[in-house]
């Protein structure tokens, strides 16, 4: 039987990265990448423990650790490359990344004296922008060798000029386009795809003022927002099929149609 899979999911221990994480279970090995909150990304990891492997993996057959954990800045060019390092110190191989950080200030998009802060401007393309770019560096001969899929999450503010802020819209889009240009890159044998939600209600969409979310919801054509289950399921796809590159999948509920 070939060996289990491995997965590397950035900012994976809250929201979407966390129901990405629940997702990937029951097929992948997966090392878990947190910030700063090392008991939050532990709970994750008993509970991963609670997902059942796969019918199509036998127990016998599985691999340990199952599961890891590493704190990792990843707005920091050299802790992305020792997160990709011990990635493979600890799991052997690696098969599928999934670059889920991002950053944002929240202003008012439409105010433009709001969207000329030099410090938001920085910070987004470091997070939005250049960290995809270290860790697709850092892991591409690893990828290379499973063939494997790099998958980034991005943002429906890339597409349609909207969201929290001029900055992350602006820096969104230019991380769609990174993956499409890696996609050229690296081919034939890494897949580079990403996924772009609309507003979800995580622990961050949450802070948003209800009038928003109202708002975001009647501004859809389902009239509901998309959920963490609906793009995780996207990011899974991504990761898993062979057929597809250079792609960003939209899963706004009919946002910008």
């Amino acid at each position: 039987m070939a060996a289990q899979k491995v997965a590397l999911i950035t900012a994976g221990s809250a929201g979407l990265g966390a129901q990405i994480a629940r997702t990937f279970a029951p097929d992948f090995r997966l090392v878990i990448n947190y910030a700063n909150n090392a008991s939050r990304a532990d709970a994750l990891l008993q509970d991963l423990h609670n997902i059942p492997l796969s019918t199509s993996i036998a127990a016998a057959h599985a691999q340990t650790p199952r599961f890891h954990a590493i704190q990792a800045d990843a707005g920091d060019k050299a802790a992305v490359h020792n997160l990709i390092a011990e990635t493979i110190q600890v799991m052997g191989r690696l098969d599928v990344v999934v670059s889920n950080v991002g950053w944002t200030r929240v202003t008012n998009i439409f105010n433009f004296d709001e969207g000329v802060v030099d410090e938001d401007w920085d910070r987004c393309y470091t997070y939005n922008v250049k960290t995809h770019m270290w860790l697709a560096y850092a892991a591409k001969k690893h990828l290379e060798e499973t063939e494997g899929a790099f998958v980034s999450t991005a943002s429906i503010a890339g597409v349609k000029p909207s969201g929290s802020s001029l900055p992350y819209a602006v820096t969104k889009a230019a991380q769609i386009h990174l993956a499409k240009a890696l996609a050229v890159i690296c081919a034939p044998k890494i897949t580079f795809n990403s996924v772009s939600p609309g507003l979800l209600m995580t622990e961050w969409g949450a802070k948003f003022p209800p009038e928003k979310i109202e708002r975001s919801i009647n501004n859809t054509k389902l009239k509901r927002l998309a959920t963490v289950e609906d793009v995780a399921a996207q990011v899974r796809l991504l990761a898993t099929t062979r057929s597809m590159t250079g792609q960003n999948i939209v899963v706004d509920s009919g946002f910008s149609v």
